[in-house]
């Protein structure tokens, strides 16, 4: 049975960033300039190509139609323990996307995005690592929500100009019914109002349908081997996929229309956990081999991606663009040195 929840009681402040006072001030100076850019326009000047005045109709992380939502409110980055010690796992269900990255250990650690709903118990939540400059965009009014982070990756956050709130503020809460670390847990629709939106963020993946993944290899299970310690095992369910081995809470686990599973390059982040384990830092940035599970099919892929803060471009061994199929999508974040991708 659940223990009863209580306010959080550390007095570390949550703390929105200067990246989000920064963009707040240039879109400020850049409104007001607007009028004087546009009158210096040349008479008679045509949009380009494929420009359009409408702006789009769909959820960025999720490219399915917004349906009357409101795809300028704020994104949450809800930074979720991904451990037996985290069972059951809370709000992932509501997820519009997630990325699984590794962590000290051999472990993983889960960075789900919420826009299309914000959960009223997300968690348990845990602390930012510095691979998550790669997987959380900065200025586009997205937030990242944890338990906090060490003073090296606070910097480092800090640096890329993403703001995150933290243990401290509304929206956060113990429960007592579990063990610390593993018993904070976050209330989304309080923390919304305290965050920064106003602008719809750019598409996290590019959507489109694509004939590729009706030619692909079969596959109804795969697994995704992060270390010797830890693999994330997926299974087709009818036209979606579920990880037979989740930590989530019965019916609230994540079902994905499409998991990608990129191989990335690991470094040593610089420090140590308090139990002494070298810290590591998946490079989200650059390019590498992919495998693009839809369903029930596997397309082999080369990704790409010019900087940390850039989109992530997919393409197939012909060369030509490969599209994500709207809907749910996990990411996996495979290690190139301890990791592999293996089709049951």
């Amino acid at each position: 049975m659940r223990g009863t929840r209580t306010g959080a009681t550390s007095t570390t402040t949550g703390r929105l960033r200067a990246g989000l006072a920064a963009a707040a001030a240039t879109a400020l100076l850049l409104s007001g300039c607007a009028s004087q850019f546009d009158s210096a326009a040349p008479e008679g000047d045509e949009p380009a190509a494929g420009a359009t005045s409408q702006a789009p109709t769909t959820w960025p992380y999720l490219g399915t139609p917004l349906d009357g939502g409101d795809a300028t409110r704020p994104v949450l980055v809800v930074k979720i323990d991904n451990t037996s010690r985290s069972a059951p796992q809370e709000g992932l269900g509501e997820a519009d996307l997630v990325v699984e990255e590794l962590v000290e250990g051999g472990s993983t650690r889960l960075a789900a995005f919420f826009q299309s709903a914000y959960p009223d118990e997300v968690g348990p939540v845990r602390s930012m690592r510095a691979t998550d400059i790669g997987i959380v965009p900065s200025g586009d009014g997205t937030t990242i929500v944890t338990s906090g982070a060490a003073q090296r990756t606070i910097a480092r956050i800090d640096e890329a100009g993403i703001p995150f709130v933290e243990e401290g503020v509304a929206g956060f809460s113990r429960d007592t019914g579990r063990s610390a670390p593993y018993n904070l847990f976050a209330d989304l629709t309080e923390i919304e109002p305290t965050v920064g939106g106003g602008a719809r963020p750019v598409d996290y993946l590019p959507w489109g349908e694509s004939d590729a993944y009706a030619a692909g290899t079969p596959a109804a299970a795969f697994d995704v081997r992060f270390s010797p310690d830890h693999t994330t095992s997926w299974e087709l369910e009818g036209e979606r996929y579920v990880v037979d081995d989740a930590f989530s809470a019965d019916g609230d686990g994540f079902t994905a229309d499409t998991v990608l599973a990129l191989e990335v390059d690991v470094v040593d982040a610089g420090y140590t956990d308090p139990a002494g384990n070298p810290v590591p830092e998946s490079v989200f940035e650059g390019s590498g081999t992919a495998t693009v599970f839809h369903g029930g099919r596997a397309v082999a892929a080369t990704w790409s991606k010019s900087s940390l803060s850039a989109s992530l471009e997919l393409t197939t061994a012909d060369g030509a663009v490969l599209t994500v199929p709207p809907g749910r999508t996990w990411i996996e974040l495979v290690p190139s040195d301890t990791g592999s991708v293996t089709v049951d």
